[in-house]
Protein backbone atom coordinates (compact mmCIF):
# COMPACT_ATOMS: atom_id res chain seq x y z
CA UNK A 1 0.00 0.00 0.00
CA UNK A 2 1.31 3.53 -1.03
CA UNK A 3 1.50 6.36 1.53
CA UNK A 4 -1.66 7.14 3.60
CA UNK A 5 -2.75 10.69 4.15
CA UNK A 6 -5.74 11.50 6.56
CA UNK A 7 -7.87 14.37 6.14
CA UNK A 8 -9.69 14.34 9.74
CA UNK A 9 -12.60 16.52 8.75
CA UNK A 10 -13.99 18.68 11.85
CA UNK A 11 -17.72 19.17 12.44
CA UNK A 12 -20.01 19.01 15.30
CA UNK A 13 -17.16 17.68 17.37
CA UNK A 14 -14.86 20.17 18.57
CA UNK A 15 -12.63 18.33 20.64
CA UNK A 16 -9.36 16.43 21.07
CA UNK A 17 -10.91 13.75 23.56
CA UNK A 18 -12.83 10.05 22.79
CA UNK A 19 -12.54 11.78 18.80
CA UNK A 20 -12.41 8.30 16.95
CA UNK A 21 -11.37 9.85 14.01
CA UNK A 22 -8.36 11.36 15.30
CA UNK A 23 -6.96 8.29 16.94
CA UNK A 24 -8.14 6.29 13.49
CA UNK A 25 -5.71 9.02 11.90
CA UNK A 26 -2.62 8.06 14.18
CA UNK A 27 -2.11 4.64 12.52
CA UNK A 28 -1.74 6.72 9.41
CA UNK A 29 1.77 8.53 7.26
CA UNK A 30 0.29 11.97 7.48
CA UNK A 31 -2.49 14.10 9.40
CA UNK A 32 -4.25 17.03 8.62
CA UNK A 33 -7.29 18.39 10.52
CA UNK A 34 -9.75 21.07 8.42
CA UNK A 35 -13.04 22.54 10.17
CA UNK A 36 -14.58 23.83 7.13
CA UNK A 37 -17.14 27.12 7.63
CA UNK A 38 -19.71 26.60 5.05
CA UNK A 39 -22.17 29.41 3.49
CA UNK A 40 -24.73 26.76 3.36
CA UNK A 41 -24.55 27.01 7.07
CA UNK A 42 -24.35 30.61 7.60
CA UNK A 43 -27.13 30.96 5.15
CA UNK A 44 -29.60 28.59 6.76
CA UNK A 45 -32.80 29.47 8.12
CA UNK A 46 -31.59 28.34 11.46
CA UNK A 47 -28.48 29.64 11.95
CA UNK A 48 -27.55 32.49 14.38
CA UNK A 49 -24.39 34.84 14.97
CA UNK A 50 -24.59 33.16 18.50
CA UNK A 51 -23.68 29.36 16.71
CA UNK A 52 -21.43 31.16 14.82
CA UNK A 53 -19.32 32.80 17.46
CA UNK A 54 -19.12 29.20 19.62
CA UNK A 55 -17.69 27.59 16.73
CA UNK A 56 -15.26 30.28 16.49
CA UNK A 57 -13.93 30.13 20.02
CA UNK A 58 -14.27 26.41 19.76
CA UNK A 59 -11.97 26.34 17.01
CA UNK A 60 -9.35 28.40 18.46
CA UNK A 61 -9.05 26.22 21.75
CA UNK A 62 -9.28 22.94 19.25
CA UNK A 63 -6.59 24.63 17.10
CA UNK A 64 -3.98 25.27 20.12
CA UNK A 65 -4.77 21.42 21.59
CA UNK A 66 -3.98 19.74 18.39
CA UNK A 67 -0.91 21.82 17.81
CA UNK A 68 0.09 20.72 21.09
CA UNK A 69 -0.12 17.43 19.63
CA UNK A 70 1.31 17.90 16.03
CA UNK A 71 -1.91 18.25 14.04
CA UNK A 72 -2.26 21.69 11.97
CA UNK A 73 -6.24 22.59 11.59
CA UNK A 74 -7.23 24.15 8.67
CA UNK A 75 -10.48 26.18 8.92
CA UNK A 76 -11.64 27.45 5.83
CA UNK A 77 -14.50 29.20 4.34
CA UNK A 78 -16.62 27.78 1.31
CA UNK A 79 -18.64 24.97 0.56
CA UNK A 80 -16.71 21.61 0.88
CA UNK A 81 -16.32 20.57 -2.15
CA UNK A 82 -14.61 23.38 -3.53
CA UNK A 83 -12.07 23.09 -0.20
CA UNK A 84 -11.52 19.64 -0.75
CA UNK A 85 -10.79 19.73 -3.94
CA UNK A 86 -8.14 23.14 -3.76
CA UNK A 87 -6.94 20.84 -0.89
CA UNK A 88 -5.73 18.17 -2.50
CA UNK A 89 -3.62 19.57 -5.02
CA UNK A 90 -1.23 20.45 -2.09
CA UNK A 91 -2.13 17.80 0.25
CA UNK A 92 -3.47 14.31 -1.55
CA UNK A 93 -5.45 12.83 1.40
CA UNK A 94 -6.16 9.57 0.64
CA UNK A 95 -8.56 9.28 3.60
CA UNK A 96 -11.57 10.89 4.59
CA UNK A 97 -11.87 10.08 8.95
CA UNK A 98 -15.26 12.27 10.29
CA UNK A 99 -17.66 11.31 12.66
CA UNK A 100 -21.15 10.87 11.86
CA UNK A 101 -23.27 14.16 11.19
CA UNK A 102 -27.12 14.00 12.26
CA UNK A 103 -27.63 17.11 10.98
CA UNK A 104 -30.47 19.27 8.80
CA UNK A 105 -31.55 19.12 5.28
CA UNK A 106 -28.83 20.99 3.80
CA UNK A 107 -25.67 19.06 5.64
CA UNK A 108 -27.67 15.91 4.82
CA UNK A 109 -27.84 16.71 1.24
CA UNK A 110 -23.37 18.08 1.66
CA UNK A 111 -22.82 14.63 2.71
CA UNK A 112 -24.34 12.45 0.26
CA UNK A 113 -22.66 14.68 -2.27
CA UNK A 114 -19.09 14.51 -0.44
CA UNK A 115 -19.97 10.68 -0.33
CA UNK A 116 -20.03 10.95 -4.07
CA UNK A 117 -16.84 13.02 -4.77
CA UNK A 118 -14.55 10.90 -2.53
CA UNK A 119 -15.89 7.57 -4.52
CA UNK A 120 -15.08 9.24 -7.68
CA UNK A 121 -11.08 10.23 -6.58
CA UNK A 122 -10.35 7.55 -5.17
CA UNK A 123 -10.44 8.83 -1.18
CA UNK A 124 -11.67 6.52 1.46
CA UNK A 125 -14.35 7.88 3.72
CA UNK A 126 -14.65 6.59 7.02
CA UNK A 127 -17.30 7.55 9.27
CA UNK A 128 -18.09 7.24 12.94
CA UNK A 129 -20.83 6.94 15.68
CA UNK A 130 -20.79 9.28 18.51
CA UNK A 131 -24.20 9.31 19.81
CA UNK A 132 -26.16 6.24 20.32
CA UNK A 133 -28.43 7.45 17.07
CA UNK A 134 -27.71 4.38 14.58
CA UNK A 135 -27.61 4.84 10.88
CA UNK A 136 -29.19 2.21 8.71
CA UNK A 137 -31.47 1.51 11.46
CA UNK A 138 -34.24 -1.15 9.88
CA UNK A 139 -35.77 -1.73 13.35
CA UNK A 140 -36.16 -0.03 16.64
CA UNK A 141 -36.27 -3.45 18.86
CA UNK A 142 -33.65 -3.72 20.57
CA UNK A 143 -32.26 0.10 20.09
CA UNK A 144 -31.62 0.50 23.86
CA UNK A 145 -29.23 -2.53 24.39
CA UNK A 146 -27.33 -0.66 21.13
CA UNK A 147 -27.06 2.93 22.61
CA UNK A 148 -26.01 0.92 26.06
CA UNK A 149 -23.12 -1.12 24.22
CA UNK A 150 -21.87 2.13 22.60
CA UNK A 151 -21.82 4.05 25.17
CA UNK A 152 -20.47 1.35 28.09
CA UNK A 153 -17.40 1.02 25.54
CA UNK A 154 -13.92 2.83 26.42
CA UNK A 155 -13.29 5.61 25.35
CA UNK A 156 -10.80 6.82 22.18
CA UNK A 157 -7.79 8.00 23.93
CA UNK A 158 -4.71 9.06 21.98
CA UNK A 159 -1.73 7.05 22.43
CA UNK A 160 1.52 9.31 21.19
CA UNK A 161 1.45 11.93 18.57
CA UNK A 162 1.01 12.05 14.87
CA UNK A 163 2.89 11.75 11.74
CA UNK A 164 2.08 15.86 10.40
CA UNK A 165 2.32 16.75 7.68
CA UNK A 166 5.38 18.97 8.01
CA UNK A 167 5.29 20.88 4.37
CA UNK A 168 1.66 21.81 4.73
CA UNK A 169 2.60 23.54 8.39
CA UNK A 170 4.96 25.56 6.66
CA UNK A 171 2.58 26.78 3.37
CA UNK A 172 0.78 29.54 4.84
CA UNK A 173 -2.10 27.24 4.81
CA UNK A 174 -3.28 28.18 8.38
CA UNK A 175 -5.22 31.02 7.85
CA UNK A 176 -6.53 32.96 10.83
CA UNK A 177 -9.62 31.87 12.07
CA UNK A 178 -12.04 34.47 10.99
CA UNK A 179 -14.36 36.80 12.76
CA UNK A 180 -18.22 37.64 12.46
CA UNK A 181 -17.42 40.55 10.80
CA UNK A 182 -15.35 38.99 8.68
CA UNK A 183 -17.73 36.21 7.90
CA UNK A 184 -20.33 39.30 7.12
CA UNK A 185 -22.41 38.80 10.09
CA UNK A 186 -23.97 41.26 12.53
CA UNK A 187 -23.12 40.65 16.20
CA UNK A 188 -25.39 39.22 18.05
CA UNK A 189 -26.91 40.81 21.46
CA UNK A 190 -26.66 37.39 23.65
CA UNK A 191 -24.63 36.33 27.09
CA UNK A 192 -23.42 32.87 26.38
CA UNK A 193 -22.61 30.62 28.59
CA UNK A 194 -18.25 29.68 28.42
CA UNK A 195 -17.58 27.57 25.07
CA UNK A 196 -14.95 25.21 23.86
CA UNK A 197 -13.44 21.75 25.84
CA UNK A 198 -12.01 23.10 28.61
CA UNK A 199 -15.22 24.42 29.71
CA UNK A 200 -17.12 21.65 28.98
CA UNK A 201 -15.21 19.53 31.45
CA UNK A 202 -15.38 21.89 33.87
CA UNK A 203 -19.02 22.21 33.38
CA UNK A 204 -19.57 18.85 33.30
CA UNK A 205 -17.05 18.20 36.66
CA UNK A 206 -19.12 20.57 38.56
CA UNK A 207 -22.54 18.98 37.75
CA UNK A 208 -20.98 15.24 38.77
CA UNK A 209 -19.65 16.64 41.90
CA UNK A 210 -22.26 18.84 43.17
CA UNK A 211 -24.72 20.60 41.52
CA UNK A 212 -26.60 17.35 39.99
CA UNK A 213 -27.73 17.00 43.83
CA UNK A 214 -30.96 19.06 42.81
CA UNK A 215 -31.13 17.80 39.35
CA UNK A 216 -34.75 16.00 39.77
CA UNK A 217 -35.86 19.00 42.37
CA UNK A 218 -34.64 22.11 40.14
CA UNK A 219 -35.17 21.14 36.48
CA UNK A 220 -38.41 22.34 36.18
CA UNK A 221 -38.25 26.31 37.38
CA UNK A 222 -36.73 28.51 34.96
CA UNK A 223 -35.40 30.06 38.26
CA UNK A 224 -33.29 26.65 39.94
CA UNK A 225 -32.99 25.18 36.51
CA UNK A 226 -30.33 27.86 35.31
CA UNK A 227 -27.77 26.18 37.73
CA UNK A 228 -29.51 23.14 38.58
CA UNK A 229 -29.92 21.64 35.18
CA UNK A 230 -26.65 20.30 33.61
CA UNK A 231 -25.52 22.96 30.85
CA UNK A 232 -24.52 20.66 29.08
CA UNK A 233 -26.43 20.32 26.44
CA UNK A 234 -24.42 23.36 24.19
CA UNK A 235 -21.46 21.47 24.40
CA UNK A 236 -23.00 18.22 23.26
CA UNK A 237 -24.63 20.24 20.14
CA UNK A 238 -21.16 21.41 19.29
CA UNK A 239 -19.37 18.42 19.87
CA UNK A 240 -17.32 19.85 22.77
CA UNK A 241 -17.91 16.84 25.10
CA UNK A 242 -18.97 12.87 23.59
CA UNK A 243 -22.40 11.38 24.71
CA UNK A 244 -20.12 8.35 25.76
CA UNK A 245 -18.04 10.79 28.58
CA UNK A 246 -21.09 11.87 30.12
CA UNK A 247 -22.42 9.02 30.33
CA UNK A 248 -19.14 7.29 31.94
CA UNK A 249 -18.43 10.08 34.19
CA UNK A 250 -22.33 10.19 35.48
CA UNK A 251 -21.83 6.53 35.75
CA UNK A 252 -18.40 6.04 37.92
CA UNK A 253 -19.94 9.82 39.77
CA UNK A 254 -22.99 7.64 40.72
CA UNK A 255 -21.07 4.88 41.92
CA UNK A 256 -18.39 6.46 43.55
CA UNK A 257 -19.80 8.98 45.84
CA UNK A 258 -21.18 8.75 49.45
CA UNK A 259 -23.93 11.62 48.98
CA UNK A 260 -27.46 9.58 48.81
CA UNK A 261 -29.10 13.13 47.56
CA UNK A 262 -26.40 13.32 44.48
CA UNK A 263 -26.62 9.92 43.58
CA UNK A 264 -30.72 10.10 43.10
CA UNK A 265 -29.87 13.45 40.94
CA UNK A 266 -27.59 12.18 38.57
CA UNK A 267 -29.32 8.85 38.28
CA UNK A 268 -32.21 10.53 36.89
CA UNK A 269 -29.96 12.89 34.77
CA UNK A 270 -28.26 9.67 33.74
CA UNK A 271 -31.90 8.46 32.02
CA UNK A 272 -32.01 11.16 30.20
CA UNK A 273 -28.91 11.01 27.90
CA UNK A 274 -30.70 8.13 26.69
CA UNK A 275 -33.93 9.93 25.35
CA UNK A 276 -31.05 12.50 23.80
CA UNK A 277 -30.38 10.30 21.43
CA UNK A 278 -34.03 8.38 20.92
CA UNK A 279 -35.14 11.83 19.49
CA UNK A 280 -32.35 12.44 17.12
CA UNK A 281 -32.86 8.85 16.30
CA UNK A 282 -35.82 9.82 14.79
CA UNK A 283 -34.96 12.72 12.46
CA UNK A 284 -31.37 10.26 11.30
CA UNK A 285 -34.43 7.77 10.19
CA UNK A 286 -36.92 9.75 8.69
CA UNK A 287 -35.31 13.18 7.39
CA UNK A 288 -37.98 15.01 6.14
CA UNK A 289 -39.72 14.97 9.76
CA UNK A 290 -37.66 18.65 9.71
CA UNK A 291 -40.39 19.97 7.35
CA UNK A 292 -43.45 17.45 7.18
CA UNK A 293 -45.70 16.23 9.74
CA UNK A 294 -44.62 12.83 11.37
CA UNK A 295 -48.49 12.41 10.97
CA UNK A 296 -49.86 12.93 7.67
CA UNK A 297 -53.13 13.39 8.74
CA UNK A 298 -52.27 15.98 10.55
CA UNK A 299 -51.43 17.93 7.21
CA UNK A 300 -52.97 21.11 6.62
CA UNK A 301 -53.96 21.78 10.15
CA UNK A 302 -52.56 24.88 10.61
CA UNK A 303 -52.02 28.32 8.58
CA UNK A 304 -48.13 28.14 7.22
CA UNK A 305 -48.26 23.89 6.63
CA UNK A 306 -47.99 24.81 2.90
CA UNK A 307 -47.35 20.83 2.56
CA UNK A 308 -50.42 20.22 3.35
CA UNK A 309 -51.99 22.99 1.30
CA UNK A 310 -52.89 25.52 4.27
CA UNK A 311 -52.66 29.06 3.48
CA UNK A 312 -49.89 31.03 4.66
CA UNK A 313 -50.12 33.38 7.83
CA UNK A 314 -52.26 35.98 7.48
CA UNK A 315 -52.60 39.00 9.27
CA UNK A 316 -53.83 37.70 12.30
CA UNK A 317 -51.09 34.57 12.35
CA UNK A 318 -48.69 37.35 11.45
CA UNK A 319 -48.98 39.11 14.30
CA UNK A 320 -49.64 36.82 17.01
CA UNK A 321 -46.47 35.55 16.08
CA UNK A 322 -44.59 38.59 15.90
CA UNK A 323 -46.00 39.19 19.32
CA UNK A 324 -44.78 35.61 20.52
CA UNK A 325 -41.04 36.33 19.22
CA UNK A 326 -40.97 39.37 20.79
CA UNK A 327 -42.22 38.18 24.64
CA UNK A 328 -45.06 40.54 24.10
CA UNK A 329 -47.97 37.71 24.01
CA UNK A 330 -49.77 39.90 27.62
CA UNK A 331 -48.55 36.45 29.05
CA UNK A 332 -46.09 36.96 31.49
CA UNK A 333 -44.76 33.54 32.15
CA UNK A 334 -44.45 33.01 28.13
CA UNK A 335 -42.79 36.70 27.36
CA UNK A 336 -40.36 36.05 30.48
CA UNK A 337 -39.15 33.42 29.08
CA UNK A 338 -38.90 33.66 25.50
CA UNK A 339 -37.27 37.05 26.74
CA UNK A 340 -34.87 34.99 28.82
CA UNK A 341 -34.41 32.87 25.77
CA UNK A 342 -33.64 34.98 23.35
CA UNK A 343 -30.73 37.40 26.06
CA UNK A 344 -29.31 33.66 27.06
CA UNK A 345 -30.07 30.80 24.62
CA UNK A 346 -30.68 28.66 27.06
CA UNK A 347 -33.87 27.86 28.81
CA UNK A 348 -34.96 24.95 30.75
CA UNK A 349 -37.55 22.10 28.84
CA UNK A 350 -40.39 22.23 30.57
CA UNK A 351 -40.39 26.10 29.54
CA UNK A 352 -39.60 25.43 26.45
CA UNK A 353 -42.38 23.03 25.67
CA UNK A 354 -44.89 25.70 27.22
CA UNK A 355 -43.51 28.15 24.48
CA UNK A 356 -44.03 25.51 22.20
CA UNK A 357 -47.06 24.23 23.30
CA UNK A 358 -48.56 28.46 23.48
CA UNK A 359 -47.48 28.61 19.84
CA UNK A 360 -48.82 25.45 18.73
CA UNK A 361 -52.02 25.64 20.64
CA UNK A 362 -53.50 29.02 21.95
CA UNK A 363 -51.86 30.91 18.74
CA UNK A 364 -52.80 28.22 16.34
CA UNK A 365 -49.15 28.63 14.62
CA UNK A 366 -47.27 25.70 12.60
CA UNK A 367 -44.33 24.50 13.99
CA UNK A 368 -42.16 24.87 11.33
CA UNK A 369 -42.28 28.60 11.46
CA UNK A 370 -41.97 28.52 14.87
CA UNK A 371 -39.24 26.16 15.18
CA UNK A 372 -37.19 28.08 13.04
CA UNK A 373 -37.22 30.84 15.03
CA UNK A 374 -36.39 28.92 18.21
CA UNK A 375 -33.55 27.19 16.23
CA UNK A 376 -31.52 30.79 16.08
CA UNK A 377 -32.25 31.46 19.80
CA UNK A 378 -31.19 27.81 21.45
CA UNK A 379 -27.61 27.72 21.72
CA UNK A 380 -28.03 24.05 21.94
CA UNK A 381 -29.34 23.90 18.59
CA UNK A 382 -29.89 20.01 18.14
CA UNK A 383 -31.72 19.17 14.75
CA UNK A 384 -32.74 15.57 15.86
CA UNK A 385 -34.34 16.72 19.23
CA UNK A 386 -35.42 20.05 18.06
CA UNK A 387 -37.44 19.40 15.39
CA UNK A 388 -38.52 15.90 17.16
CA UNK A 389 -39.70 18.40 20.40
CA UNK A 390 -41.51 20.72 18.62
CA UNK A 391 -43.88 18.30 16.24
CA UNK A 392 -44.35 16.53 19.58
CA UNK A 393 -45.17 19.37 21.73
CA UNK A 394 -47.44 20.72 19.15
CA UNK A 395 -49.36 17.24 18.61
CA UNK A 396 -48.10 16.69 15.04
CA UNK A 397 -46.99 13.51 16.09
CA UNK A 398 -49.88 11.10 16.49
CA UNK A 399 -48.85 8.90 19.14
CA UNK A 400 -48.21 11.30 21.91
CA UNK A 401 -49.79 12.57 24.69
CA UNK A 402 -51.54 16.20 23.89
CA UNK A 403 -49.61 18.84 25.82
CA UNK A 404 -51.56 21.93 26.38
CA UNK A 405 -49.67 24.16 29.55
CA UNK A 406 -51.82 26.73 30.83
CA UNK A 407 -49.41 29.46 31.14
CA UNK A 408 -50.85 31.05 34.17
CA UNK A 409 -50.73 27.91 36.11
CA UNK A 410 -47.39 27.31 34.64
CA UNK A 411 -46.35 30.78 36.36
CA UNK A 412 -47.84 30.06 39.10
CA UNK A 413 -46.38 26.64 40.02
CA UNK A 414 -43.08 27.57 39.38
CA UNK A 415 -42.48 30.92 39.67
CA UNK A 416 -44.70 31.41 42.74
CA UNK A 417 -42.85 34.45 43.89
CA UNK A 418 -42.79 36.39 40.86
CA UNK A 419 -39.13 36.50 40.94
CA UNK A 420 -38.66 35.17 37.15
CA UNK A 421 -41.36 37.03 35.82
CA UNK A 422 -40.28 40.27 37.46
CA UNK A 423 -36.25 39.78 36.05
CA UNK A 424 -37.42 39.69 32.50
CA UNK A 425 -40.40 41.47 32.42
CA UNK A 426 -39.38 44.49 34.06
CA UNK A 427 -42.90 46.55 33.28
CA UNK A 428 -44.43 44.16 35.41
CA UNK A 429 -42.39 44.59 38.79
CA UNK A 430 -44.53 46.82 40.99
CA UNK A 431 -47.84 44.59 40.04
CA UNK A 432 -48.55 43.22 42.95
CA UNK A 433 -48.14 39.25 43.19
CA UNK A 434 -51.75 37.68 43.33
CA UNK A 435 -51.84 39.74 39.92
CA UNK A 436 -48.84 38.63 38.59
CA UNK A 437 -49.76 35.42 36.53
CA UNK A 438 -52.17 37.21 35.36
CA UNK A 439 -52.64 40.89 35.24
CA UNK A 440 -54.47 42.14 32.63
CA UNK A 441 -57.44 41.31 35.89
CA UNK A 442 -56.18 44.17 37.81
CA UNK A 443 -58.69 46.70 38.04
CA UNK A 444 -57.96 50.35 37.03
CA UNK A 445 -57.10 51.51 40.48
CA UNK A 446 -54.41 48.41 40.58
CA UNK A 447 -53.09 49.45 37.39
CA UNK A 448 -52.58 52.89 38.06
CA UNK A 449 -50.98 52.22 42.15
CA UNK A 450 -48.56 49.21 40.41
CA UNK A 451 -47.66 52.24 37.30
CA UNK A 452 -48.97 49.62 34.81
CA UNK A 453 -51.86 49.91 32.65
CA UNK A 454 -52.19 47.16 30.61
CA UNK A 455 -52.57 47.72 26.63
CA UNK A 456 -50.32 50.50 27.20
CA UNK A 457 -47.05 49.19 29.22
CA UNK A 458 -48.06 45.64 28.93
CA UNK A 459 -50.05 44.42 26.16
CA UNK A 460 -53.52 42.35 27.06
CA UNK A 461 -53.61 38.42 26.19
CA UNK A 462 -53.39 37.90 22.76
CA UNK A 463 -55.74 35.53 23.14
CA UNK A 464 -58.01 34.11 25.01
CA UNK A 465 -56.29 31.51 27.69
CA UNK A 466 -59.35 29.01 28.24
CA UNK A 467 -61.21 30.06 24.91
CA UNK A 468 -58.19 29.31 23.18
CA UNK A 469 -57.49 25.82 24.97
CA UNK A 470 -60.87 24.51 24.21
CA UNK A 471 -60.86 25.44 20.52
CA UNK A 472 -57.06 23.55 20.26
CA UNK A 473 -58.38 20.30 21.97
CA UNK A 474 -61.31 20.21 19.96
CA UNK A 475 -59.39 20.38 16.63
CA UNK A 476 -57.10 18.23 17.95
CA UNK A 477 -58.95 15.23 19.69
CA UNK A 478 -61.57 15.33 16.80
CA UNK A 479 -58.85 14.89 14.49
CA UNK A 480 -57.18 11.87 16.52
CA UNK A 481 -60.43 10.38 16.57
CA UNK A 482 -60.65 9.81 12.56
CA UNK A 483 -59.72 6.37 10.91
CA UNK A 484 -56.54 7.71 8.90
CA UNK A 485 -55.47 9.17 12.21
CA UNK A 486 -55.07 5.97 13.58
CA UNK A 487 -53.58 4.81 10.53
CA UNK A 488 -51.02 7.15 10.69
CA UNK A 489 -50.22 6.64 14.27
CA UNK A 490 -49.51 2.71 14.33
CA UNK A 491 -47.09 3.70 11.34
CA UNK A 492 -45.42 6.68 13.34
CA UNK A 493 -45.12 3.76 16.51
CA UNK A 494 -43.88 1.49 14.29
CA UNK A 495 -41.28 3.16 13.50
CA UNK A 496 -40.24 5.76 16.20
CA UNK A 497 -41.92 5.10 19.22
CA UNK A 498 -40.09 3.87 22.04
CA UNK A 499 -41.95 0.97 23.25
CA UNK A 500 -40.32 -1.55 21.14
CA UNK A 501 -36.73 -0.13 22.01
CA UNK A 502 -36.46 -1.10 25.62
CA UNK A 503 -36.19 1.90 26.99
CA UNK A 504 -37.31 2.60 30.65
CA UNK A 505 -39.76 5.32 31.31
CA UNK A 506 -38.48 8.76 32.26
CA UNK A 507 -38.29 9.02 35.58
CA UNK A 508 -41.14 10.68 37.84
CA UNK A 509 -40.27 12.52 40.33
CA UNK A 510 -39.66 12.15 43.82
CA UNK A 511 -40.35 14.26 47.19
CA UNK A 512 -37.02 13.34 48.15
CA UNK A 513 -34.37 10.77 47.82
CA UNK A 514 -34.66 7.67 48.86
CA UNK A 515 -34.20 6.38 52.25
CA UNK A 516 -32.60 3.22 51.15
CA UNK A 517 -28.87 3.14 51.14
CA UNK A 518 -27.48 3.52 48.09
CA UNK A 519 -24.46 0.52 47.19
CA UNK A 520 -21.26 1.88 46.45
CA UNK A 521 -20.31 -0.09 43.33
CA UNK A 522 -16.71 -0.68 42.22
CA UNK A 523 -16.53 0.53 38.67
CA UNK A 524 -14.31 -0.80 35.85
CA UNK A 525 -14.52 2.38 33.94
CA UNK A 526 -11.89 5.62 34.29
CA UNK A 527 -11.70 8.96 35.89
CA UNK A 528 -12.81 11.10 33.82
CA UNK A 529 -10.61 13.90 35.32
CA UNK A 530 -7.70 11.33 35.77
CA UNK A 531 -4.38 12.50 34.47
CA UNK A 532 -4.47 10.54 31.63
CA UNK A 533 -7.38 13.04 30.14
CA UNK A 534 -5.48 15.81 31.43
Amino acid sequence: MGITRALVWFKRDLRVHDHAPLCTAQCLDSVVAIFVIEPEWLQSSDCDASHVETTLVCLEELRQALALRGVPLLVKVGSVLPVFLALRQDYAFTHLLSHEEIGPGWSYTRDVQVGRWCTGHGVHWQEFSQTGVVRRLRSRQGWAGRWQERMDAPLHRLQGGFNTAQPLMSSGMLDDIPTLAALGMAPHQKTLQPAGERAARQTLKSFIQGRGRDYRRSMSSPLTAEDGCSRLSPHLAFGTLSMRTVHQATVVSMAQTQDRSLAYGLKGFSSRLRWHCHFMQKLESEPAIEFQNFSRACDGLRPGDVLGGAPPFDAVDDARFQSWCAGRTGYPMVDACMRSLVATGWLNFRMRAMLVSFASNHLWLHWRDTGIFLARQFLDFEPGIHWSQMQMQSGTTGINTLRMYSPTKQAQDHDPHGVFIRRWVPELARVPLPYLAAPWTMDIAVQRMAGCFIGHDYPAPVVDDKTAMKAAKDRMYGLRGTAVAHQEADQVLARHGSRKSGLPPTPQRRSGPRRKKEATVPSSQGDLFGPDNA
